[in-house]
């Protein structure tokens, strides 16, 4: 088959699945349709309906879109059969039911921005980092019953610089991420619709426990300071610059507001103060007193109702920060 004759429905939602959709575009795939999420309503009312990036682009370039509300409503289940796709492509999407993803004769392989089979889950880029990984990657697996848990196709590696955010690695794999999904294609094609692929079991290590990658919610981006500096340097980098990590800052008075952290590193030297104390460090700089009385010195900041800031700028609005402390 040539690759002009494949049918494909691709399915994503945000600007990480926005480069894959180009690329299949631009390297003369027939993508015959586009599935995503339903447009959202913004604005301080609601009032206003935000589609996805996706979207977007897909409008840009006259693809049919699909966005159904449930991905098992019949009405959406024959829309979708209707494209008669062979292959169905999946980047940062959702769960999908059997009745959509056995659909297509070649099967649905899905892009995971992780090795599997670690990080399997729906953030697997931000829980590479925050448990210290210096590398991650891209992986495609077919979709089968249970979530991340398919065959895989093909992997790449991507080296995590040592103080890299979530920012610089997202972008890095979502580059990756397009790349590896063409060869996939293109593997598919050579096959005949049937590529070799790797039970996820087999690329398992004996005693190597599998990390997870559960989706994030604010209350699992709290800084635990009983952690070490260096580890909570990693929670940073981690949730750095979305969605942030955050703690919460209690002036002498009792005074309590939210403070995020965007940038840190380990200061040297240990703290007699208790977990959570205030150590200042010369006139523009601070650090915080974390798990062993290690401390993590704060680069850059952000408190409730102010802009992103230098630690410096920070302490220059604020008088004897020394006796403040994190919770």
């Amino acid at each position: 088959m040539r690759k002009e004759d494949l049918r494909i429905v691709f399915m994503g939602t945000p600007e990480f699945a926005v480069p894959t959709l180009k690329a299949m575009i631009d390297n003369g795939y027939n993508v015959v349709a586009v599935v995503t999420q339903p447009d959202k309503p913004v604005g301080r009312h609601g009032s206003v309906l935000q589609p996805s990036q996706v979207k977007q682009y897909a409008v840009e370039h006259g693809l049919p879109v699909l966005q159904p509300v449930k991905m098992k409503d019949p009405e959406f289940v024959e829309q979708l059969r209707s494209y008669n796709a062979n292959l169905q492509v999946v980047v940062a999407f959702r769960m999908l039911p059997e009745v959509v993803w056995d659909m297509p004769e070649y099967g649905t392989f899905n892009v995971h921005a992780a090795l599997l089979p670690q990080y399997r889950g729906a953030a697997p880029i931000n829980w590479a980092i925050i448990n210290g990984e210096r590398q991650t990657g891209v992986s495609t697996f077919f979709l089968d019953h249970d979530i991340d848990t398919g065959r895989v196709i093909m992997q790449k590696p991507f080296d995590i610089p040592e103080n890299a955010d979530v920012e610089y690695v997202y972008d890095g794999l979502m580059q990756l991420g397009a790349d590896i999904c063409l060869e996939t294609i293109e593997r598919i094609i050579d096959a005949d619709g049937h590529p070799e692929s790797i039970p996820q079991e087999k690329l398992m290590t004996a005693g190597q426990p599998l990390n997870q990658a559960p989706k994030l919610f604010k209350e699992n981006c709290r800084i635990d300071w009983g952690m070490e500096a260096e580890r909570v340097r990693n929670f940073v980098r981690g949730l750095s610059p979305v969605p942030g990590a955050w703690t919460t800052l209690v002036a002498p008075d009792g005074k309590e507001m939210v403070m995020k952290l965007y940038k840190t590193h380990v200061a040297q030297g240990h703290s007699t103060k208790g977990t959570g104390g205030i150590e200042l460090i010369g006139r523009n700089s601070f650090a915080i007193v974390a798990g062993n009385g290690t401390l993590l010195e704060v680069d850059e900041l952000q408190v409730a109702g102010k802009k992103r800031m230098r630690a410096a700028d920070f302490l220059n609005g604020i008088k004897e920060f020394e006796k403040y402390s994190v919770m």
